[in-house]
């Protein structure tokens, strides 16, 4: 299925080479005729105005033309041209060629010259008007190339020009559309300026001045102001194109007069007010409706379920409310729904959704409650489904095995119960390949029973936020195509099973806020799909059946464009940081945050140079933070907070925009980012201080011992030298 984003553009071929169109059938005849001999070659005057445009081609930018298109010969005969039988030059083909250059007015000196294909070319600049106002060009086709400046304005009176068909798709032409160029142009049937950067407003006059008008596509460009009402006018027009500007107003009720039409998209504007159920039952015919992201508010009008032969609906990101209309069961062509984002309430099963060609169908981020209803089951081609974030309970039925096409099953954020039931009635859906089941079977236990198998195409697997209890079961290991795999926010206990590596494709894990412990083992350091970027170009490249969010602003359409990601924080993982983690150099996103890890941060991490986010904050990692970190060039989210770090902070690259908070709760830490000197801390200073006076302390008190022993010997000596003198005193005097 299409991306949502491209479905202004999924017509805009209607009328180019490689659509199914008369365009394309007459093209095809046309290189029919190349096969043919003309009966006479071109005109000199021809042969000149075709060598003019290859002149205006840089050297080295005419591709294969160089070789084929040489003067003096019959130009008939070149590559990509085409002629009559009496030699004149009819068309011009030369799409996809890999042209450089100008586009020469030459062109439009061939005056027979009815098709001009330039397409998918590198050519620059102006658009010549000669070609625009031939009077001979029937089909002009130069989109997906590099073009740019306005488009003239037609100042002649001539009011009958043969063009029918005008694609300038995907250039580079801006400015105001022109308004007075479309009054000659009565006989145009296709105009597709999409994709470009015109401004102003749509002009009213294209189906006045053209009866059989019957596609105009201006998508992905900058139009304002309201729609306009003479669009209505449009009796033969069949598909209309105008999303992706910047459009206005409410939808103008003339529009509706255009019952012919079959495709009706302008997502992406600014339209206010609701769908008027009296005016969208005028439009039988519709088989694509694209009003999304437009602004819509109100509800799905009942007679919504004459649109019988619709087979796209897209009402996503509005402002609409209220419940289904079950007559929107009497849509039994719908192929593609999406009404997600949108305030819709009440219960699904008052729709009877047996529409077997339904492939893809989208009611998340609204209000819807109940189960799932029945009939959803019977819809046997549907691919992908996607009930996530409403007020959904109850088990699943049985019934659900019946969805053998089912790829994208998303039921994220609802209250569903009963996980083992859950999966074992999943295991049916063999072709299942993206699994999304977060945020239900709230405190159950995650099944551990191996008999749980089947999911051999498995790449997706989410059961976050639930929380569930148990350990990492085995049963995960046998899905040997899975490529992310979140178990986030749970209650999981116990260590990371060693059989993690034995995952051949898992580039993401994010096992976070669980309660698991032990070391990091090995086995994660080996994940092959991290390792190189040989493995990692194996991963499945196909698009998603329906957009993944991983985020509310950020959505991914191929697996492969997440981001390389090992998510193990806030668990109770204990050991060091092994150093074998730098051999993993795809990784993008390493986060072994709020876990009791010891030890330094190895050196090794240097390695990742992939990396754009390093968390490893509230551990008790001790060391210096390894200056080589500073090479991380990709680096814009680094965390080492309340850790016990310590020595100067890297700097230079990207460490020069972390700010302090990246460091805090590491008091040894020093460095002219976290403002505190390295030279000139004050613990740091004192403590020199401290061990500077210690060596004098010593001596000092060597010092002064020596003194005191000196002193207290002079005193003994002293004092038995009066003791002695004493003894021979007293006697004497006792004698007396």
């Amino acid at each position: 299925m299409q991306p949502l984003s491209s479905s202004c553009r999924s017509s805009s071929s209607r009328y180019t080479t490689k659509s199914s169109t008369p365009f394309a059938g007459l093209v095809a005849a046309a290189l029919l005729l190349c096969f043919v001999s003309p009966t006479s070659s071109c005109t000199e005057q021809e042969r000149s105005a075709l060598l003019g445009f290859l002149g205006g081609l840089v050297p080295g930018g005419s591709g294969s033309l160089n070789v084929s298109w040489l003067n003096g010969t019959d130009c008939c005969q070149w590559e990509g041209v085409l002629c009559s039988g009496d030699g004149t030059v009819t068309d011009v083909f030369v799409a996809s060629r890999g042209l450089r250059g100008l586009v020469s007015p030459s062109l439009g000196d061939l005056a027979g010259l009815k098709r001009l294909n330039l397409s998918h070319n590198s050519l620059e600049g102006s658009l010549p008007a000669e070609l625009v106002f031939s009077r001979s060009i029937t089909v002009l086709d130069v989109s997906f190339n590099r073009l740019d400046g306005h488009l003239q304005e037609l100042q002649a009176s001539d009011t009958n020009l043969p063009l029918q068909v005008l694609n300038i798709s995907s250039n580079l032409f801006g400015g105001q559309f022109p308004s007075t160029t479309w009054g000659a142009m009565r006989n145009l049937v296709a105009l597709n300026a999409s994709n470009n950067t015109f401004t102003g407003q749509i002009p009213s006059s294209l189906c006045t001045n053209a009866p059989l008008f019957d596609m105009l596509d201006l998508c992905f460009n900058q139009f304002s102001g309201n729609i306009p009402p003479g669009l209505g006018s449009c009796s033969m027009l069949k598909v209309l194109k105008v999303g992706h500007n910047n459009l206005s107003g409410a939808l103008p009720p003339e529009l509706f007069n255009a019952t012919s039409l079959e495709q009706l998209s302008l997502p992406n504007n600014f339209l206010q007010g609701v769908i008027d159920g009296s005016h969208i039952a005028k439009l039988s015919n519709l088989t694509v409706l694209n009003l999304g992201s437009t602004g819509l508010s109100g509800k799905i009008p009942y007679s919504v379920g004459q649109l019988t032969r619709l087979e796209q609906l897209y009402l996503d990101n509005n402002k609409m409310s209220g419940e289904l209309p079950p007559a929107l069961g009497n849509c039994s062509n719908l192929r593609y729904i999406t009404i997600r984002n949108n305030s819709f309430t009440g219960e699904l099963s008052k729709v009877n959704f047996t529409m077997l060609d339904l492939r893809t169908a989208d009611f998340s981020l609204n209000n819807f409650t109940g189960t799932i209803p029945e009939s959803i089951y019977s819809c046997t081609n549907l691919v992908a489904l996607r009930l996530a974030f409403n007020q959904f309970h109850g088990q699943f039925s049985p019934s659900i095995g019946n969805l053998r096409s089912l790829s994208f099953f998303s039921i994220t954020g609802n209250s569903f119960t009963n996980i083992t039931n859950t999966l074992q009635m999943l295991k049916r859906c063999k072709d299942l390949t993206s699994l999304m089941m977060g945020t239900n079977f709230k405190g159950e236990t995650i099944p551990q029973d191996e008999t749980i198998d089947g999911f051999e195409n498995l790449q997706v697997l989410t059961i976050d936020d639930c929380p569930l209890v148990g350990q990492i079961p085995l049963w995960i290991s046998k899905l040997e195509k899975l490529e992310m795999l979140d178990l986030s926010m749970n209650q999981l206990t116990g260590p990371i099973p060693s059989w993690i590596d034995g995952l051949g494709f898992l580039f993401f894990l994010d096992i976070s806020s669980n309660k698991l412990t032990g070391d990091i083992p090995a086995a994660l350091t080996k994940m092959p799909m991290l390792l190189s970027e040989r493995n990692a170009a194996k991963l499945d490249t196909r698009f998603l059946e329906l957009p993944a969010f991983w985020t509310p602003l950020r959505q991914y359409r191929t697996v492969g464009a997440f981001p390389s990601k090992l998510c193990l924080d806030n668990n109770n993982f204990t050991g060091v940081i092994p150093p074998e983690i730098g051999q993993l150099k795809m990784l993008d996103i390493l986060n072994l945050s709020s876990n009791s890890l010891t030890g330094e941060i190895p050196q090794e991490i240097c390695n990742l140079t992939n990396l754009q986010t390093l968390d490893l904050s509230d551990n008790q990692l001790t060391g210096a933070i390894p200056s080589a970190l500073s090479d991380l060039h990709f680096l814009s989210r680094f965390d080492v907070s309340n850790n016990k770090l310590e020595g100067e902070v890297p700097s230079g690259g990207q460490f020069d925009s972390f700010s302090n908070s990246s460091y805090s709760g590491n008091p040894k830490l020093c460095g002219p980012m976290i403002n505190n000197d390295c030279n000139s801390r004050p613990s740091s200073a004192s403590g020199k201080r401290r061990n500077n006076l210690r060596p004098a302390l010593v001596i000092g008190i060597t010092a002064g011992g020596l003194i005191a022993l000196i002193l207290l010997a002079c005193f003994l000596i002293a004092r038995l030298a009066y003791d002695d003198h004493t003894e021979n005193v007293v006697p004497l005097r006792s004698r007396r």
